[in-house]
């Protein structure tokens, strides 16, 4: 499996981003990309759809956790920090930001893998949660418009309210049509 992870690494200082790439492939990882700075990492990374984005906090033109939340807000990969620094504001920031993991420089080459693999489970854990989320605002949202529109059959056609919900069950049926989208026909149609 991790033959097949994706990895952009992101480092102002080429030596390092040299080493870690080389631990990076030792370890079984694809790096496909790497840069030196915050807005190039970005830029990369909306590119290439990386699996994970490794990178360094201080960098020239964006730093490390700006760039990690423009990752996390357009939920393009998730950030694992590779830093020197440890101190209370920026590891604040980091979670702010929406950074999944952090590991304080220097750092042994087996911490990688480890951290590596909850960075992306986690990630995944959040992108299913979002998308139950998601499910239930729209499963939410459903209803209420169902109910709405049961209320509009039951006062114009004097319908009970088992009724009003067979026949939106029935038109989306014979439609072929969503009850949400029955149900906004009957609320439009019911404004006219």
């Amino acid at each position: 499996m991790a033959q097949q992870i994706r990895l952009v690494i992101a480092d102002d200082e080429s030596l390092i981003r040299m080493n870690l790439k080389e631990t990076l492939v030792g370890l079984g990882y694809l790096v496909v990309g790497e840069a030196g700075d915050g807005v190039s990492v970005i830029n990369l990374a909306r590119e290439l759809r990386p699996d994970l984005v490794l990178m360094d906090i201080k960098m020239p033109k964006l730093d490390g956790i700006q760039a990690a939340k423009v990752l996390t807000e357009e939920r393009i990969a998730p950030v694992l920090l590779l830093t020197a620094y440890s101190d209370r504001e920026l590891v604040d920031r980091a979670r702010e930001a929406g950074v999944v993991n952090y590991i304080v420089k220097p750092f042994r080459d087996t911490e990688l893998l480890p951290a590596i693999e909850i960075t992306m489970a986690r990630y995944q854990e959040f992108t299913e949660m979002d998308q139950q989320i998601s499910d239930l605002k729209e499963t939410l949202e459903t209803r209420k418009l169902v109910e709405r529109a049961k209320g509009v059959l039951m006062d114009t056609q004097g319908l009970k309210e088992a009724e009003a919900f067979r026949k939106i069950q029935q038109l989306s049926m014979n439609t072929r049509k969503s009850m949400k989208e029955i149900a906004q026909a009957i609320l439009l149609a019911s404004e006219i």
